[in-house]
């Protein structure tokens, strides 16, 4: 892409999701992850209804007069978005396609999260680790993550999500906010998704398009596959061969979901037709209530 369409492309993002996400997902976004805990702000002088388990006897002792600790919520966070850069993300029978879309939410969170004075931080992974950003503030490091996600650069094939998610295990030490953006057309990861959910706050959020689910009756059909480039003949005037794709799929997504309920994770679902802002406000609205 060239460097005109390249700032083109970032600005039409930064336009349509900043928006998004300061007047939309910021008060959401703020309820639906905690703090980190609580953490020592000041010492002040006893009031009357103050808890007596909070008194200060060090302070106390050394002043006559009876102080309490107040503590307040430790609010910053930490945003790490594991993001799909895999072949599979270049496809889309709709308005636009799946890495475009994933591009859009991760905008949309990074820039919720800023407004709140967190960190945001993006491991971009195909067959192996293609990027890492280290986690930071502001908009000029929110801008940079979206410059790679809209950037046309040689993506390797395949999707090998245990290999991010080990990635992550290895070098986020302090719980973080974790969402992983993908077709999720990878083998299985379940392990090391139970592995990071144990310190990190887990949610996945699956793109696809309908034609990933099921075949259309339209005869001979001649699809690639985007991760392996193995090309195959299809006959989708066959309702068996209809029939088996769809269970396939159908079997693909139980496994997904289960995967995610096993480690207590949440998982939001996106197609390329989806309004994605309405499904990001439901699940919002869901982690509030």
């Amino acid at each position: 892409m060239e460097a005109s369409d390249l700032l083109k492309k970032v600005r039409q993002i930064e336009i349509k999701t900043k928006g998004l996400s300061k007047h939309i997902f910021s008060g959401d976004y703020q309820s639906a992850f905690k703090g980190r805990g609580m953490s020592f702000s000041e010492v002040r002088e006893y009031q009357y209804g103050d808890d007596v388990r909070n008194i200060d006897w060090n302070v106390t002792a050394r002043t006559g007069d009876p102080h309490v600790k107040i503590h307040e919520e430790e609010r910053e966070l930490t945003l790490m978005l594991l993001i799909d850069s895999s072949n599979s993300a270049l496809f889309g029978t709709q308005n636009k396609f799946k890495n475009e879309i994933i591009a859009e939410i991760s905008a949309i969170l990074s820039f919720s999260a800023i407004n709140n004075n967190d960190k945001v931080g993006a491991i971009l992974f195909s067959n192996g680790i293609d990027k890492y950003i280290a986690p930071k503030k502001g908009k000029k490091h929110i801008l940079h993550i979206v410059r790679e996600l809209v950037n046309d650069v040689k993506r390797e094939q395949g999707t090998d999500l245990n290999k991010a998610l080990k990635y992550l295990n290895n070098l986020q030490k302090r719980k973080a906010i974790v969402f992983i953006l993908s077709d999720f057309l990878c083998d299985d990861f379940s392990d090391d998704l139970k592995l990071a959910a144990k310190r990190h706050d887990i949610i996945g959020i699956r793109v696809f398009d309908q034609r990933e689910t099921e075949l259309p009756k339209v005869g001979l059909l001649q699809v690639v596959d985007s991760e392996t480039n193995v090309k195959k003949l299809i006959d989708t005037s066959s309702s068996r061969v209809r029939k088996q794709y769809a269970t396939w799929q159908k079997d693909k997504v139980d496994q997904l979901k289960n995967s995610f309920i096993s480690c207590n994770s949440d998982l939001i679902h996106i197609r390329t037709e989806d309004d994605y802002v309405k499904s990001l406000i439901k699940f919002f609205k869901r982690r509030i209530g």
